[in-house]
């Protein structure tokens, strides 16, 4: 690709800029990117982790409710930890740090990752056995709880359910090879 303001060098620097949900995509050799101004970030102190987590942190707050929100626990009753020690760290002290904040840390993580609760990830190659074994244990659960409130018809119609979803776990790992 070569620059797109002198058309002369390779372009080794790829700017993207959004603005007002507008996107646009800037392709500049090193030297232009010098003279139009697009490089002076690297002069400053590298961004680290710690910096877009507070930014996040500061952001949430005043989002939420306003510099006027006070947060009701100061201290890790285990390791002492404070909140503003965490936004400053970018990480807690110890394992309870995660209950003792958890009404803080919540709303930073479903805005940063989607949800507050943790899926992992599946292997491409197994995600379908996976699937499979999640399904049939969410549906035994159902059928334990049809099969207590004594709802037999239900835990019928769930016991063939599990059935043709252990028959298709059978089928993708026999052509899996396992």
């Amino acid at each position: 690709m070569i620059c797109e303001e002198c058309r002369k060098r390779p372009a080794t620097v790829h700017i993207t800029k959004i603005v007002n949900n507008m996107k646009t995509e800037v392709h500049l050799c090193q030297e232009c990117a010098q003279t139009k101004g697009e490089l002076t970030f690297v002069s400053q102190p590298a961004f680290t982790f710690q910096d877009f987590l507070a930014g996040m942190l500061q952001h949430a707050q005043t989002a939420s409710s306003g510099p006027a929100t006070e947060i009701a626990v100061e201290r890790c009753p285990n390791c002492g930890f404070s909140y503003s020690k965490f936004k400053e760290a970018g990480r807690l002290g110890c394992s309870v740090c995660y209950e003792q904040f958890k009404g803080q840390i919540q709303p930073l993580l479903r805005r940063l990752q989607g949800s507050t609760g943790h899926t992992g990830k599946i292997p491409g190659y197994s995600s379908a056995a996976i699937g499979y074994r999640r399904q049939i244990e969410e549906l035994r659960e159902q059928q334990r709880t049809a099969i207590s409130q004594e709802k037999y018809e239900e835990a019928a119609k769930l016991r063939d359910k599990i059935r043709r979803l252990e028959k298709d776990l059978r089928e993708s790992e026999g052509r899996d090879g396992r």
